[in-house]
């Protein structure tokens, strides 16, 4: 248990010692060690298996870019899969064990395939399991499931609680380096509402890592120093532990905060991750910069690790990857690694840097135009081959060795909205995005300023001129004095002649594979990643992607600008589902979503059905009915005689506003609303593409700029979705803007012919609503009940005179309760969806049955609604001769010749003395009830050319459940066909 590559000094608590196993075995560590650098103290290089050849691999990196080093922690219910050992922290009891392995980690036996590279080249499965055709589902497919993934999860219920979260801010700061926290402390002393949030669980970024001095302090001290400030201010809110995903739309980030991954498990009521969305004014993305390596042959082997990656396990976490270490560097990085192990007397077997003019050192030996070439050692590196400048070659014994290729600014975020990087030929890399989120700024090493003067001061002057603009009193902050010397690199990516020299380690990508993909002409970056994988393991190429460009850029004689760059997608890391999913799980997979007016249906004691998601009262019973028929009867006859109430909120509600609001409305429902005048509602009906009816409803003209739209309760999200991919995509350049408000408002229908008396009890008495000042169709912003802001419109699903009255969701329950005790005098019912439905088939409407995915605008009688004189989604489809052919299905309705025969929905139309069968079907029944105003059974149906055979005798067939008899077709309008009481 002896640590044996523990070095002095670090930010470790060396007063706590840590136990904890990998694959079985006991060790020690302390607190503050990741599980990577308390085993590379140990002495464990072998950590795990890559994934296509099985080849030994060990820890590369020190954070959360770290392609190999990947395990799987916990047991039983709580075991994580694809764990950085970078990332994860220690604590007492951890049980870690490696994977993608069959066997040991050291006797793997899945490292065969190493034995069959040759047949394994990047695109053998697009060759390989194309043939023979049967051996797809017998042979190919069954291998490689099994062989697919990385971890292995353990099938049970996962214990722990996820979380999501909102959070608002001034200014959002990505990254707590020196950068980010220069920013914060701007922003903080300026007064703004500051978010800073870092993946890390100790701030500072690299100053944590390097010996570097800031003014009288090393860095590590300022860092800490400038935190316990910034944790002072109560308009700064840090945020350890939290990797910001992706920026979207509107300002808006998404944040995943690591609550309990460091702890055993989570304590009581607490979750193990928050998903947050943060929105803010402002961000500022100070990430960093993520190293890269240099490709040689076998450089893949376990003690092969970047230089700032080794300088960090000795500052930080006081860790010696080895006894013995060497350094293969382009730039002056690389002698910074071998300067602070060698002042923490760690043996320097030699530095060996590709250029000529090295700078050189008194303190070990320095191959100035040297190469590593190759490598030995098979389950951990024992020595290295270099070719040195006058040609000869030389071994090097070193049980690791740091590679120090160049920085990369870690710019991901700024693609996340298709922005593209850009070139900086000063540090050799790609540099944040030109065209990135809206009020994204760059500050740092993530902008390719890789001083630490240069990323004080690029963070404070950033987060300043952000302050400027935005209304805020920004001081000059003082800062400390900082390293600033200039980047001397000299681009170099693979030592020539290597083949199995290893780009993207996780995947095995090599160089041969990027030049068998240049030989097959699958040049494009895009092409080249997918046909070799360069770039698409679990650290999203970090570590990859400028090797394999550069590389493809001298395979095509181009500079790696014109060879380009794949840009970047959420999340930078990779995350958990549960994450995602929150308490979305279980129950709350669907939660059950409640009318304002639930607890007063209750005390009623309504039946409640599902719809959709919602719950809603489906009638409500009273003393000595012993059936649901006389329930929805006395509620059907009670509403048409004086007045009756139902809570409507779960109608899609969705406001469109802008100076573009009507033309959008125009395009998007197929018949016209540019010139629907204010204070006006109207019919809509909204077309798909292809020409199928997709919904109806009402789109309600509250100013010249401001509509209210409804939809159906079943189509609330996806007409919500339409017309926002309508919005974003098809027409982006209008002024228009969506938002969902179904939630909101809460909505009531007060229908029959005491509707407006009613009304006229609770609304104030300064709105008229008189046929001739509100008549049908009219809307109107009120207030009701002494002031409390409404919404007003006279529509009628019914059939009678009816409005409906909406108010926020907050006083829906009250609103109920004042309406039914103002109806009080009018005998006013309330009545539920079984009755509504009733309502609606007595009058003809078409709802849910009759808009199911099949029919069109002609086939519901609504032809003439799909405007020749405009241009609208589906118009033009729905032109179709095979949509519009003589016989089409038209909507028609439906009575018994015998008024006690039932016709019930789903039966199918006969022409009498024809067979059943399909050939013969002549329609069929979509919505049926049984009319307490009319005394028998009626429906809705479809029916070949209906609207021409009035009166005719169809045979209804039910084979399913026996019915066989006789009805007539008649107008879908049974209750007042010219609509005189809606007009009331």
């Amino acid at each position: 248990m002896s640590q044996i590559n523990r070095l002095p000094g670090g930010q470790i608590d060396r007063s706590q010692s840590l136990d904890f196993t990998f694959d079985g075995k006991a060790y020690q560590g302390h607190a503050g060690d990741t599980l990577a650098s308390a085993l590379l103290a140990n002495g464990v290089r072998l950590m795990g298996r890559s994934f296509k050849y099985h080849r030994p691999r060990g820890v590369l990196t020190a954070g959360s870019e770290e392609p190999n080093a990947l395990v799987e922690l916990r047991e039983g219910a709580r075991k994580e899969p694809n764990t950085r050992a970078t990332t994860a922290e220690l604590f007492g009891g951890l049980s870690a064990n490696s994977q993608n392995k069959i066997g040991s980690l050291r006797f793997d036996l899945m490292a065969i395939n190493d034995r069959f590279a040759n047949f394994l080249t990047a695109g053998f499965y697009y060759k390989t399991f194309m043939w023979p055709a049967t051996f797809w589902e017998k042979l190919y497919e069954p291998i490689i499931r099994k062989a697919a993934g990385l971890g292995s999860i353990s099938l049970q219920e996962d214990p722990d609680a996820y979380d999501r979260g909102f959070l608002h801010c001034d200014l959002l700061i990505i990254g707590a380096g020196p950068a980010g926290l220069a920013a914060a402390l701007t922003a903080g002393r300026a007064g703004a509402q500051v978010i800073l949030a870092d993946e890390d669980f100790t701030l500072g970024g690299r100053l944590n890592s390097e010996r570097l001095t800031l003014g009288d302090q090393n860095g590590a001290d300022w860092a800490a120093q400038t935190v316990a400030e910034l944790a002072s201010l109560p308009n700064v809110g840090i945020m350890a532990r939290t990797t910001v995903l992706g920026a979207f739309d509107h300002g808006i980030f998404g944040a995943l905060e690591r609550v309990s991954d460091h702890l055993p498990q989570p304590a009581p009521g607490k979750p193990r991750q928050v998903l947050w969305r943060i929105y803010t004014k402002g961000s500022l993305l100070c990430a960093g910069a993520t190293e890269r390596p240099i490709a040689f042959e076998n450089n893949d082997r376990p003690g092969i690790m970047l230089a700032g990656a080794m300088r960090s396990y000795a500052n930080r976490w006081a860790v010696t990857p080895a006894q013995r270490v060497a350094v293969f560097t382009n730039n002056d990085d690389g002698h910074r690694t071998a300067a602070d192990l060698h002042a923490k007397g760690v043996a320097i077997a030699a530095v060996i840097d590709v250029r000529p003019d090295a700078p050189l050192s008194g303190d070990y030996e320095v191959i100035a135009g040297g190469q590593v070439i190759n490598s030995r050692g098979r389950l951990g590196l024992k020595s290295i081959e270099v070719a040195l400048p006058g040609g000869g070659k030389r071994q090097l014994s070193c049980g690791a060795l740091g590679v120090a290729g160049g920085w990369n600014p870690n710019v991901h975020l700024t693609s996340h909205h298709r922005g593209r990087p850009e070139w900086l030929p000063q540090i050799a890399a790609f540099g944040p995005a030109a065209e990135g989120p809206k009020a994204l700024r760059v500050a740092g090493a993530a902008k390719g300023d890789l001083s630490t003067a240069g990323a004080l001061r690029g963070g404070a002057d950033e987060a300043a001129s952000w302050l400027r603009e935005n209304g805020f009193r920004a001081s000059r902050l003082e800062l400390p004095e900082a390293e600033g010397a200039p980047i001397s690199i000299t681009p170099f990516w693979a030592v020539k002649g290597c083949n199995r020299a290893w780009l993207d380690q996780q995947n095995d990508v090599t160089v041969k594979d990027v030049k068998l993909a240049h030989q097959e002409n699958f040049v494009s970056v895009e092409h080249l990643k997918r046909y070799t994988t360069l770039g698409m393991a679990t650290d999203q190429g970090k570590t990859s992607n400028m090797g394999g460009l550069a590389i493809m850029a001298e395979l095509t004689g181009k500079a790696i600008p014109e060879v380009g760059t794949t840009i970047f997608r959420p999340p930078y890391t990779a995350t958990a589902i549960g994450a995602f999913a929150g308490r979305d799980r279980g129950t709350h997979f669907r939660p059950t979503r409640k009318t304002p007016s639930h607890a007063w249906a209750e005390e009623q004691g309504a039946v409640f059905v599902e719809v959709g998601m919602w719950l809603r009262a489906q009638w409500f019973p009273k003393d000595g009915e012993t059936h649901w028929r006389q329930s929805v009867d006395r509620e059907v006859l009670a509403t048409r005689k004086s007045v009756g109430i139902c809570d409507v909120t779960t109608l899609g509600k969705i406001d469109v506003q802008g100076t573009d609001a009507a033309t959008f409305l125009n395009k998007v429902y197929c018949n016209g609303f540019a010139k629907l005048a204010v204070g006006k509602t109207r019919y809509g009906l909204m077309l798909r593409e292809d020409g199928i009816a997709m919904d109806d409803g009402t789109a309600a003209r509250l100013a010249e700029d401001h509509f209210v739209v409804t939809t159906t309760t079943a189509n609330a999200v996806s007409v919500f979705r339409h017309m926002e991919f309508a919005r974003q995509c098809l027409w982006p350049d209008l002024d228009v803007q969506l938002i969902s408000t179904s939630e909101a408002w809460a909505q009531y229908a007060v229908a029959g012919p005491n509707a407006r008396r009613l009304l006229q009890k609770i609304v104030d008495p300064e709105f008229d609503l008189s046929n001739e000042a509100f008549p049908f169709m009219a809307c109107a912003n009120i207030t009701v009940c002494g002031g409390l802001r409404a919404r007003l419109f006279r529509i009628s699903f019914s059939g009678e005179l009816a409005y409906e009255i909406a108010v926020p969701t907050r006083y829906g329950d009250a609103m109920i309760r004042r309406l039914m005790q103002a109806g009080e005098e009018f005998d006013a019912m309330p009545y539920g969806t079984e009755a509504l439905g009733v309502m609606r088939i007595e009058k003809g409407h078409a709802a849910g049955n009759e808009l199911n995915g099949t029919t069109t605008a002609l086939n519901l009688g609504m032809g003439r609604m799909v405007s020749k004189a405009k241009d609208s989604i589906g118009s033009t489809l729905s032109e179709r001769s095979g949509l519009n052919h003589a016989e089409a299905l038209k909507l028609v309705g439906l009575r018994p010749v015998n008024l006690s025969d039932p016709v019930p929905a789903g039966s199918h139309l006969m022409c009498k003395g024809d067979p059943v069968d399909a050939a013969h079907d002549q329609g069929y029944v979509t919505s049926a009830c049984f009319s307490p105003n009319l005394g028998h059974s009626i429906a809705l149906a479809y029916v070949k050319s209906g609207d021409s055979r009035m009166g005719e005798i169809l045979r209804l067939v039910s084979p399913l459940t026996g019915f066989d008899h006789e009805v007539e077709v008649v107008s879908a309008h049974f209750i007042d066909p010219e609509g005189e009481r809606l007009r009331a």
